[in-house]
């Protein structure tokens, strides 16, 4: 079927179109039917939904246009922009500009072949005349060869960054909108790479963007730059009168590089920032002078074998993070309900274990419920048992942005990977951890994670006191590698004497920030107060040597 007007409807509204992925090229009219006006698509919709192919009228090149070079006054763009693009106008009865006429010319000849015609009122577009061998529009304007050329979505927007650069800087549009343009500009590149530097100035919209970015990598290295604008165009920044601040937002157009490619020079700032960065100290002098603390935008991963006191470590860790910061703090603790998570906080600003002391009343506790708990700054997990790492992801982020936490502490990994449906816990673990590495990256927080050992192949468990190492972490080396700090913890817990039976070693397994690793210091937990506390390295009694 041919392409013509529908006498008997009327246009309705724009939409995408199903074929060619246009935003807004697919005119829909009163009696159901729709047509797309992209040049190069054939997809036309009759009114009961039947998809057919259609062939457009016009094949043979246009001989001229109709119409006069006039101003297109409610656009801002002047007689002489549009002279000198060779576009034309058609008045209706009334004494206003019903119709737009866009030229395009063939490449080799210069001869004009097609139009592309915007009628005013209802914003519609359709063709006239052949689009073989046509270049972009306005390119038989300008010779090949320059300092910049610009590249748009549309015709009006080549005549608005024209009007606005007063036609000093050459100017052209794709011919088919976002959805066509790399083939468009595939089509003309290499009368576009004649140029030093080409502009990309696309619709501020994502798929303008999404368009943009396919289009910048068909350009030689450190020739193609991308304008970020503040209004969705530049014929709405021309409309609005904000040249100054488009001539800005243009010459600040960056070089494009590939995502993940930083040119050096552009490194500065980043130096700069990295002097703000706050490192936290830990609660133990001994383990600061290897770390230097602890910091957001870090993954701190806490390893030791089963019952070796890490949930007490990161318990201590909650605790003085309320104390040495004012941040708000997400507990995730996946083998614990909140009232045994709430009266183990409770249990240390107390300096005695709560839940084994019969006698202390109701106002007490309140007292030290009132110091933790109460002060609004813990956000608890309210979930025991494994659960879908997808599931815990959402968590973590919504912790960090719905609830502004900065510090996020999850125990442990093991019971979120045993979830996985996958089976594979190495798979699961790899990917858990780069989620979680990307998920601390995005949002900047500082991770506390706790993970589980391997069983070790020599006689001595962890649980005696085996010394732990790197290649101990249960499951992937995904846990080591993208970590910023591994702390191991050891412990005899069977050993005859009650303090070696009770300190930990605390060893610091890898130390991305200072590169420093090895035994950091001792850590004895009190039976009584409840509490780790730095202590000097113990003396085996059988032995008569330090433990």
């Amino acid at each position: 079927m041919e392409l013509r007007a529908e006498s008997e409807s009327k246009f309705v509204r724009h939409e995408p179109c199903p074929k060619c992925g246009s935003k807004d090229n697919l005119a829909r009219y009163s009696d159901g039917h729709a047509v797309c006006f992209s040049g190069g698509c054939s997809h036309y919709e009759r009114g009961d939904g039947e998809v057919v192919e259609f062939k457009r009228k016009e094949s043979k090149p246009l001989n001229e246009l109709t119409g006069v070079h006039a101003a297109i006054s409610d656009r801002r763009i002047s007689q002489e922009t549009c002279k000198k693009f060779n576009v034309t106008v058609e008045y209706g009865n009334d004494g206003h500009i019903v119709k737009h006429h866009y030229p395009y010319f063939d490449k080799d000849s210069g001869e004009l072949r097609g139009s592309k015609t915007r009628l005013v009122d209802n914003k519609q577009f359709f063709a006239q005349g052949s689009f073989d061998n046509v270049g972009l529009f306005g390119q038989q304007a300008f010779k090949e060869g320059g300092k910049y050329i610009t590249i748009v979505e549309g015709e009006l927007d080549a005549l608005a960054v024209s009007e606005m650069f007063d036609g000093k800087w050459p100017v052209v549009s794709v011919r088919s909108g976002a959805a066509g343009a790399a083939k468009d500009i595939k089509a003309n590149l290499e009368w576009l790479e004649s140029f030093e530097n080409v502009v990309l100035c696309f619709d501020n919209d994502k798929v303008g963007q999404d368009a943009a970015r396919q289009c910048l990598d068909l350009f030689s290295p450190n020739k193609a730059k991308n304008v970020a604008l503040s209004l969705k165009d530049a014929g709405d920044m021309l409309k609005e009168g904000k040249v100054r601040q488009f001539v800005q937002e243009w010459w600040n157009a960056k070089t494009y590089r590939p995502d993940g490619i930083v040119a050096g020079v552009d490194t500065w700032d980043m130096v700069i920032e990295q002097e703000n960065i706050v490192s936290v100290p830990y609660p133990w002098q001994c383990l600061n002078e290897l770390t230097h603390g602890f910091r957001k935008k870090e993954l701190v991963t806490i390893t030791s074998g089963s019952g070796m006191g890490k949930s007490q470590m990161v318990r201590e860790l909650q605790y003085h993070l309320l104390h040495a910061t004012e941040d708000n703090i997400g507990i995730l603790a996946l083998e614990e309900d909140i009232p045994k998570t709430t009266l183990g906080l409770m249990s240390l600003a107390a300096e005695q274990p709560l839940h084994l002391d019969k006698t202390i009343t109701r106002e007490e506790k309140r007292k030290y419920w009132d110091e933790t708990l109460g002060t609004g700054r813990f956000y608890l997990l309210d979930h025991w048992g494994s659960t879908h790492e997808e599931n815990l992801l959402s968590r973590v982020r919504y912790m960090a942005k719905g609830l502004d936490c900065k510090w996020i502490i999850l125990d442990h990994l093991s019971i979120v990977v045993s979830d996985q449906e996958q089976g594979d816990e190495r798979k699961a673990i790899d990917s858990i951890m780069t989620k979680l590495r990307s998920l601390v990256q995005e949002t900047g927080v500082g991770l506390f994670l706790v993970s589980h050992l391997r069983r070790p192949s020599g006689s001595k468990g962890h649980e005696d006191g085996a010394q732990v190492s790197l290649a101990d972490l249960r499951g992937s080396a995904a846990i080591a590698q993208l970590s910023d700090m591994v702390i191991g913890l050891e412990r005899n817990q069977q050993h005859k004497d009650e303090e070696v039976r009770n300190t930990t070693t605390v060893r610091v397994l890898k130390n991305r920030f200072a590169g420093l690793t090895g035994p950091a210091c001792y850590l004895y937990y009190n039976k009584d107060t409840g509490r780790m506390t730095e202590t000097s390295c113990p003396i085996d009694p059988d032995q008569e040597t330090e433990f």
